[in-house]
């Protein structure tokens, strides 16, 4: 078996959609942490004045948000570390692990709180002071969160197949940064509806258990958006396949040259999000030379990662075909 690995992390771009994932979004997390924070503190503010439940469980929403963001940051920056003895592949799936605790601290930071501030309320109602200034402050945060959401929405258009949904972005994308800044700012926007509708409806019949409604609603709203990141993050970690798409082209690339007859079989694996592990069989001329196998697996080699810049990891089997050897079952063969 021929082993070939691409030690450069270099910036190399890839197609829109393919294995490595739509891009870590930088720019995203940078734009949604600034809104974060400015947003917690003018609602923590607004809740010491009105003793508002809805406004705390959003400062807290927006709080854990911020250290959300943090995380994903500090996962991106270690997962840029070089390979060691002890990883060899490197340390790529440390993006996963910081957005799994993102879902994490989502659901019990943001919603399991809020639920039970919510419940609290309920049970010892107090009257709301000056709600206009809570209304005023969830405004402004709802333009800083669709600020927010913009920036991510922009990055996302430029890196989203055509035609592809947002929510089969979400499923589909193998680096992780993106989705929960998609899912964390659309939350946002909708938890920040909730407590203006609780909030008003409380000043207008001057019953806070509308409050106290909108604060367990804004709680269910972030369990189910950390239920979704959770499960998406799990799979990542798991390890994910490339995509359909990246999967063809490494197959055409593998059997463009003369070299090379077929795949006889493949497995590909994210090491990261924008790492890919290619293992194949392939089958090769049973009259080729070993000097001749050998420069057909090189040149595989090049083809692939000419056509998926993220597969840096190589590993090419040859073998005979015979009859009755099952096809690619990673792959989706090229069509023609």
């Amino acid at each position: 078996m021929s082993e070939s690995t691409a030690t450069a992390q270099s910036n190399s771009s890839e197609h829109p959609g393919e294995s490595g994932g739509h891009g870590g979004g930088t720019t995203a997390i940078l734009a949604a942490l600034a809104a974060n924070i400015g947003i917690a503190i003018a609602k923590f503010v607004a809740f010491l004045i009105t003793g508002a439940s809805s406004m705390l469980a959003e400062a807290i929403h927006s709080l854990a948000d911020s250290g959300n963001q943090v995380l994903l940051l500090i996962g991106g920056k270690r997962a840029k570390r070089a390979a060691t003895p002890d990883h060899p592949f490197g340390f790529g799936r440390d993006r996963y692990i910081y957005s799994f605790i993102v879902a994490i601290v989502l659901f019990s930071v943001g919603g399991l709180f809020a639920i039970y501030e919510g419940v609290h309320k309920l049970q010892h109602p107090e009257e709301l002071e000056s709600p206009l200034i809570a209304i005023g402050v969830l405004v402004i945060a709802i333009g800083l969160e669709s600020f927010s959401l913009r920036t991510a929405v922009k990055e996302t258009n430029a890196v989203r197949v055509p035609g592809e949904s947002y929510w089969a972005f979400i499923r589909h994308a193998r680096a992780p940064e993106l989705p929960v800044v998609l899912l964390e700012d659309t939350a946002a926007l909708t938890g920040l509806g909730l407590a203006l509708l609780g909030v008003g409806l409380s000043s207008i019949t001057g019953n806070v258990v509308f409050d106290g409604l909108g604060t367990i609603a804004i709680g269910l709203l972030l369990v189910a958006v950390a239920f979704i990141l959770a499960v998406e993050t799990k799979s990542l970690l798991l390890g994910e396949s490339a995509t359909p798409d990246a999967r063809r082209r490494i197959v055409a690339a593998l059997t463009a040259g003369d070299g090379v007859e077929s795949v006889i079989h493949m497995r590909t694996q994210h090491l990261g999000p924008e790492e890919l592990l290619v293992a194949a069989k392939i089958a090769v001329r049973h009259d080729d030379t070993a000097a001749g196998v050998a420069r057909a697996i090189d040149e595989a080699e090049v083809r692939v990662r000419e056509a998926v810049p993220i597969a840096r990891v190589i590993y090419l089997e040859p073998d005979i075909r015979r009859s009755g050897t099952a096809a690619p079952d990673d792959a989706i063969a090229p069509a023609g």
